[in-house]
Parts: structure tokens; sequence; C-alpha cells
């Protein structure tokens, strides 16, 4: 299977501190890859080199053949890979589509013409998009006034304006209530099948991530431990021992489902 995005070898030190070193892995085309390790295991690390927030220590970033590795955000954006945050990020004092609208307009680089008519601008494409995460309902709503809910499914619309090959989401149901972080992965694994895009994302909730990953990579201490299919990654003695606790996985993942 095709590979989106590649690392090799990446690292990244600050000063004496590894926090991420010598990871080397791949995401393929539509497949949904959860990376998870304990707190301080290098994640936002890794994440935040990816998206060219971090420029590497040493290593190397292809996104299919071309190396991002040290470009800057924008760049990187630019060439297909977006991006949600652990805390939401829209303009408050704007619509819902108003907030899809400005990042469509980004895209096709008509920042010029924000003033005086953007209100007008990609409304059409903002809805489909708004509709595809199910948020068509409210696209005339301040966002100031959002459920946390809404605003996690408007950034996703966002970060799905530039039809990104690849879509990065750090923690995307932290703070989220059980119920919506089941619809949260549930719509993003659709949209996943749907449009054939390859997602990497950041997760705490074991039940999140054994349902709906293709893959799993585990992180401890900078270094990837593991990597592999969810029932791989459930019995793996190391993972347990560095980061579940010990314990079952399997029965700790049923009880919590029949609770």
């Amino acid at each position: 299977m095709t590979e989106v995005l590649r690392t090799d070898g990446l690292s990244k030190s600050f000063g004496g501190v590894r926090a991420v070193h010598q990871v080397s892995f791949g995401v393929r085309e539509g497949e949904l890859l959860a990376l998870i390790g304990p707190n301080g295991a290098g994640k936002t690390t890794c994440f935040n080199m990816l998206m060219g927030q971090l420029k590497p220590t040493s290593g190397e970033i292809y996104l299919r053949d071309e190396n991002l590795a040290g470009l800057a955000p924008r760049e990187i954006w630019r060439k297909g890979v977006g991006r949600t945050f652990q805390i939401t990020a829209t303009y408050q004092s704007m619509t819902v589509i108003e907030n899809v609208q400005m990042a469509l307009i980004s895209h096709h680089r008509r920042l010029y013409s924000i003033i005086p008519y953007a209100h007008k601008l990609y409304r059409q494409e903002a809805m489909a998009l708004l509709e595809l995460v199910g948020m068509a309902d409210q696209a005339e709503r301040a966002c100031a006034i959002l459920a946390y809910g809404d605003l996690k499914r408007l950034e996703l619309a966002i970060a799905l304006s530039h039809d990104p090959s690849l879509l990065l989401m750090d923690e995307p149901t932290a703070g989220m209530a059980p119920k919506e972080r089941i619809k949260l992965m549930q719509l993003t694994a659709d949209i996943v099948k749907q449009r054939k895009i390859s997602v990497l994302f950041t997760e705490h909730d074991m039940d999140v991530v054994f349902a709906h990953s293709h893959r799993i990579m585990v992180l401890n201490r900078g270094v990837l431990i593991a990597n592999g299919s969810v029932n791989e990654i459930r019995n793996d003695a190391k993972v347990k021992e560095v980061y579940l606790g010990g314990g079952n996985l399997f029965e700790k993942e049923k009880d919590s489902s029949n609770a």
C-alpha cells in the first residue's frame, strides 16, 4: 500500500534533553493511524516537526517523495497536510460558515479580496464542508455560542478546506464527553473512507484508539517501542509495562463498553 507520509530517523533535542530519537514510520494511504504514549513521550514534539512548528535536529520527513523537513508550516499546509489542535482555534466573532470561508479564501490565495465582499466568496464550497461534518444547520451561528463538540467539528471542516492528503489530529477528542468522542472519531473514520485521506492522530482515550485505528504506534521517552495492529498493541508486554499499567487491555475495553 502507498505511503503518504514517511519519516526516517526523526529526532529532536532541546539542549541535553532528547525529546524524540530516531523515529521512523510510514502512514499509508487511507489509513487511520494512532500515535499513543504516556505524557512526555514526545508525541506533540513529533507532530510539531511534521507540521513545521519545530525543525528536526536530524532525520527526514517525506510527503510521498518530497522532503518536508525544515519547511515552514504554511509551506507544508500548501503541500496538502492539514492539522487540528488539542484546543480549538476559530474566529469567535465570526459565524460558522465565515470561519470555513476564511480558510477557503486563504487556500485559493484570495486574501486580497476579503474586503469588502469576503462573505460572498466560496459559500457553496463552505456549505459542502459543513454538510460533510454535520454542521450545515448551524452555518449562520456565531462560533462564540457553539458547544465544544460543535467547535471540534467546525475545526475539522476548516482542516479539510484545502483538500489535504494527510490530516494530523493532536488529541482530537480532548475535553469532550464520552459520547461526543465516539461521534467525532466515527465521523473522522467515515471521512477517511469517503475521501481516501490519511490521518495520524494522538489520543489518550484507549476506547477511541482501539475502536477506530487501523494501526497503532507507541512512543515512550521519545523512542518508538511498538508499531502494529490493535490486537498486537493490546497484547504487547512492553506496551502494557510502560504505558498501560500491565492490565489486560481487552478486558478493560470490554468492561468499559458494558458500563
